[in-house]
């Protein structure tokens, strides 16, 4: 497969290759075959847990650079594509049309305001484990409920009912994986506080969080390592440091 080199998309696991990392097989630094990402579509940890994803500017320049060098390495002569499955496309395809003809009694703002408010009162940038519990409980209610969203504009053409409802069930599947992994991390990190855990724990939480969010209110976690040592011996390791104001 080539390499295919994402940007802008949000913060997937990288490698300093730009190369996408989904642990599998006890590897926790296992790379998706072909897939890159750079920018802020990547998230290489370059700046620890005080920057939210990665840095624009530098991840571009530098990552970018290495993700082209990677590309070349990777590459052969008369390389192709993998062959496409028969029914490749036929997915996204389905969503649209499902999602296009939803007849359903809850108006796409409707679900969206709820799910904003939710967000902005359970998991706030203060949290405690009563207030997260409460807004996973609430969100899964407000995610159920989008199968019964409904599509007024039926249209193919500017229809931004349609956009801003595919648009919403992304946001819910994202407030999802936002609100349970902030329940599942019982420290206080970067930008994370909880008012229940305030200290940092390094001995049990100095790990990645991946999460796949599999329905409403179901998720699965998956942990892979900090690296804190540096590709050269002409930098030095900057160990982690409590974030003060």
């Amino acid at each position: 497969m080539q390499p295919t080199v994402h940007y802008n998309m949000g913060g997937v696991p990288c490698n300093f290759h730009g190369e996408v990392v989904a642990p599998r097989g006890g590897d926790p630094d296992a790379v998706v075959p072909g897939l890159m990402a750079v920018g802020e579509a990547a998230c290489v940890s370059v700046h620890g847990a005080n920057r939210l994803g990665s840095n624009s500017l530098l991840d571009l320049v530098v990552f970018g650079r290495q993700a082209a060098r990677r590309c070349a390495e990777l590459q052969r002569p008369g390389m192709r594509h993998a062959p496409l499955p028969g029914d490749a496309g036929e997915l996204a395809v389905s969503r649209l049309d499902r999602l296009r003809n939803a007849q359903g009694s809850r108006p796409t703002a409707a679900i969206r305001l709820e799910m904003q408010k939710i967000m902005q009162m359970d998991a706030a940038v203060f949290r405690t484990g009563e207030s997260l519990e409460e807004g996973a409980r609430k969100l899964a209610q407000t995610f159920e409920s989008f199968a019964d969203v409904r599509v007024s504009d039926r249209s193919l053409i500017w229809n931004t009912d349609l956009v801003e409802t595919m648009e919403l069930e992304n946001l819910l599947l994202q407030a999802t994986a936002t609100i349970q992994s902030a329940a599942n991390r019982t420290e206080s990190r970067g930008a994370h506080a909880r008012e229940d855990f305030p200290q940092r724990d390094d001995e049990h939480c100095l790990r990645h969080t991946l999460v796949w969010v599999e329905g409403p209110g179901r998720v699965r976690f998956d942990y892979r390592p900090v690296h804190l040592n540096t590709l050269t011996d002409e930098v030095q390791t900057i160990p982690p440091k409590a974030r003060t104001y």
